[in-house]
């Protein structure tokens, strides 16, 4: 987990949501229109001979022209709602950054499409990307793939709730251990009680493709991962009519949710002490789930609307995907 998820919050929602500065179109502007200065772009020059002796891309030399490359790569078009999130898709994320050629070097609030499975800078290709959608907090500060993103290049990937699915006691004890899961079964959906945005945390990461030529649209690959951390046993804020009474119940690991007081410091590129950034790791207070169980048409990843999120009277019996 996190393996599937709902965002339909649209971008002028989201602004108002964390305070986006730089990325919602206006009303005038088409969807695919970014507003001035609102390159990836640092306010340094990229080094070009860069080494990668460190493996990593240092965030004070940011590729030029990556954005440009991100939206010609997918031309995403329209930001509509998508109740069946999947790995590999483009998603919305918020970030803060500071501007190329901006007065001040402050960071931004900036609302980005990248896309879900994290290619490590160092990536000879990206063909891990749909194996590395999650981080563990507990391992996430010490992993070489995430542990310069933890340290500069944290974002948050706004969500309405989360999908999983009810796997029973064995097959979880199996995941635990690391070895293979039976079949899982029954879809619940995963959301705030009172119907605020679950917030999961998240990193992004830079990737340069080395066998394209400099200027070519599809040379930078901007990707992000979410954060998981254990799921909570205390009992849910509103549990279903039969069934999961805790969020382990269903499953050992949930995507890690930040309230509303830990956006700021989590946001801030600035903010690079490994310590204290693993302090904002913590667990969010308990009780503020609810989960319900939904209709298996979420198992495929087809199958996309409103109609996904439609809560069941209880659990569908029997049903394998």
């Amino acid at each position: 987990m996190c393996g599937r998820y709902a965002a339909s919050r649209g971008p002028e929602d989201l602004a108002g949501i964390f305070g986006i500065e730089v990325g919602v179109p206006s009303a005038q502007e088409s969807q695919e229109s970014q507003q001035p200065n609102a390159s990836w772009e640092s306010q340094e020059t990229h080094d070009s001979q860069e080494t990668h002796d460190s493996q990593e891309l240092h965030d004070s030399q940011e590729p030029q022209g990556s954005q440009k490359s991100q939206e010609a790569r997918e031309d995403p078009g329209p930001l509509v709602p998508d109740y069946n999130v999947a790995p590999t898709k483009e998603v919305l994320v918020v970030l803060d950054r500071p501007l190329k050629d901006a007065a001040s070097p402050r960071p931004v609030r900036q609302l980005r499409r990248l896309r879900w499975g994290l290619v490590p800078s160092w990536s000879r290709s990206p063909e891990g990307a749909a194996r590395m959608i999650n981080a563990r907090a507990e391992t996430v500060h010490e992993k070489p793939a995430y542990r310069q993103a933890f340290a500069t290049r944290r974002c948050i990937l706004p969500a309405d709730g989360y999908y999983e699915w009810d796997t029973g006691r064995e097959e979880r004890e199996l995941e635990v251990e690391g070895r293979r899961k039976r079949a899982r079964k029954q879809p619940y959906f995963v959301t705030p009680a009172d119907g605020s945005v679950f917030a999961m945390a998240g990193l992004y990461e830079f990737w340069r493709d080395p066998t394209l030529p400099d200027g070519h649209p599809r040379s930078w690959w901007v990707t992000c991962s979410v954060i998981t951390t254990e799921a909570e046993t205390a009992p849910l804020a509103v549990p279903p009519q039969e069934g999961p009474r805790s969020l382990a119940d269903i499953h050992p690991r949930m995507p890690l949710m930040l309230t509303p007081d830990r956006w700021d410091a989590w946001l801030d590129p600035r903010h690079t002490d490994t310590a204290e950034l693993r302090e904002l790791l913590a667990p969010p207070p308990e009780g503020l789930m609810r989960a319900y169980p939904v209709g298996t048409a979420v198992s495929n990843v087809r199958n996309n609307g409103p109609e996904l999120l439609k809560e069941l009277s209880g659990p569908e019996e029997g049903t394998l995907f």
